[in-house]
C-alpha cells in the first residue's frame, strides 16, 4: 500500500507541496505519479474487475494515500495494516475501495480506544489475513473451479462465474460468520474455564502429531493429482476424527497433522483411532503418532514450546501404525484411571477396568531432549 515518492527524470525527488504537522502531504496535495501500472487497473480484464466489484461491494476509487487520508490514519500505519493482511503494495494505482477505508478506520479505532494495542491490532490483521487467504484459495481451487466449468460449448468461464458468485456470495458469507462465531464461543469458553490467568497463554495440554510413513517415497510413484487426493482424504479423515472426539486440529501440513486436547485420555483416544482407521483403509500408507503432555504457548492459533517439539520427535521414532507417548502423558493416563501403572496391577480387575495399555520401550537419545524413555500406547 506504499506510495512511491515521485521523482524527476534525473532521479531527484520531485517538488513536494506543503506538508501538514504529521509530515504527510497537506489536503489537496497528494503526490502525483504515473498512470496505474499495467495489471493493476485499466489494463485488467473488464469481466475480472466486474467480479471483483461484486465481491467487494464497491468499485476501485482510492489510491493508497487517499484511503489512508479518508480513514484518518498515517500512511505508515495503513501500509503496515495492509501488508499484515497479506496484500502487496499498490503504489499509486487507484486500487482500493470504500471497504478498505472502513477496515482501516475500524482497526485504527480499536487502537485509539485502547481496546487493542498496535501490536495486537497487527496480530489481528496478520492472523485473519493468513487464515482467510488459505480459505479463499481452497474455495477457488477446489470449489469454484469445478462449478464454473462452462456447461455449453462456446461459453466462457467468466460468463458462468459472475451469476454463480452472485448466488453463492451471501450464503457463503453468512456461513463463514456462523462458523467463526461458533469457534469464537468455543475458544472463549476454554479461556474462561482456565484455572488461572497464566494457563490461558501457557497451558498444560496434550499435543499429538500424526505423520504418514513413507509419504515422500510414495509421492514419487503417484501422479500429482493422486497425491493431492491422498492428502485431502487423510486431512479430511483426521480433521473429522479429531473434532468428533473432543480435540482441536491446529494445522495440517500435507502428510502430517498437529492436534491438541485438554485431557491426556482424549489425545490418546484420538491417536489410537487414527491408527485403527488408517489400518482399515488399504489405499492409505501406515501412520506414526507421537503424543506428549505439558506446557505449551499459543500464538495466532498455533502452538509452540518444548512439549510440541517432544511430540514431534516421538512421531519420528514411532513404529509404523504405532503411538508413542512420553512419561508425562503416561502419568496423566494412570492418574485418571485410564491405564494401569503396570500389567500386574491390571490382573484380576477385568478387561473393562482400563482403556489403554502402556509398554515401555528402550530408552534412546532424542535430539534436544537427551535420553528419553518412550511408551508404546495401545488399546486394551
Amino acid at each position: 500500500m506504499t506510495v512511491d515518492e515521485p521523482r524527476t527524470p534525473e532521479g531527484a525527488p520531485a517538488s513536494e507541496g506543503p506538508r501538514g504537522e504529521s509530515g504527510e502531504p497537506a489536503e489537496g496535495d497528494e503526490p502525483q505519479g504515473p498512470d496505474p501500472a499495467p495489471g493493476r487497473s485499466g489494463e485488467e480484464d473488464p469481466s475480472a474487475l466486474r467480479i471483483e466489484e461484486l465481491i467487494l461491494g464497491s468499485e476501485r476509487q482510492y489510491t493508497a494515500f487517499q484511503a489512508a487520508r479518508a480513514a484518518g490514519v498515517s500512511m505508515e500505519l495503513a501500509s503496515r495494516f495492509w501488508r499484515a493482511m497479506g496484500f502487496a503494495d499498490v503504489g499509486q494505482a487507484r486500487a482500493l475501495t470504500e471497504a478498505d477505508v472502513l477496515a482501516l478506520r475500524r482497526l485504527s479505532g480499536l487502537v485509539e480506544a485502547g481496546l487493542l494495542s498496535e501490536t495486537m491490532a497487527m496480530q489481528v490483521a496478520r492472523s485473519t489475513g493468513q487464515t482467510t487467504s488459505r480459505l479463499a484459495d481452497w474455495q477457488i481451487d477446489s470449489f469454484l473451479m469445478g462449478l464454473t466449468e462452462p456447461p455449453e460449448p462456446g461459453m466462457t468461464r467468466n460468463e458462468v462465474t459472475y451469476p454463480l458468485v452472485q448466488l453463492l456470495l451471501p450464503e457463503l458469507e453468512e456461513f463463514l460468520v456462523y462458523v467463526w462465531r461458533r469457534q469464537l464461543a468455543a475458544a472463549t469458553g476454554r479461556v474462561v474455564q482456565a484455572k488461572d490467568d497464566e494457563e490461558t497463554v501457557d497451558r498444560r495440554q496434550a499435543i499429538g502429531f500424526a505423520d504418514l510413513a513413507g509419504f515422500t517415497r510414495l509421492s514419487r510413484r503417484l501422479e500429482d493429482e493422486e497425491v493431492g487426493e491422498l492428502v485431502e482424504a487423510f486431512e479430511t479423515m483426521a480433521a473429522d476424527l479429531v473434532a468428533a472426539h473432543g480435540g482441536r486440529l491446529i494445522k495440517a501440513l500435507g502428510d502430517e497433522i498437529l492436534y491438541v486436547a485438554e485431557e491426556a485420555a482424549t489425545a490418546a483416544e484420538i491417536g489410537v483411532r487414527l491408527i485403527e482407521t488408517m489400518a482399515n483403509d488399504e489405499t492409505m500408507p501406515e501412520l506414526r503418532v507421537g503424543i506428549a503432555f505439558g506446557t505449551m504457548t499459543t500464538r495466532m492459533g498455533d502452538v509452540f514450546g518444548s512439549t510440541v517439539n517432544l511430540a514431534s520427535r516421538l512421531t519420528s521414532i514411532a513404529p509404523k501404525d504405532g503411538v508413542l507417548v512420553d512419561g508425562a502423558l503416561r502419568a496423566e493416563l494412570i492418574s485418571a484411571g485410564e491405564a494401569p501403572e503396570s500389567e500386574k496391577e491390571s490382573e484380576g480387575l477385568g478387561e473393562g477396568r482400563f482403556r489403554f495399555a502402556l509398554q515401555p520401550l528402550y530408552q534412546r537419545p532424542v535430539r534436544g531432549f537427551g535420553v528419553v524413555e518412550p511408551w508404546l500406547l495401545r488399546r486394551r
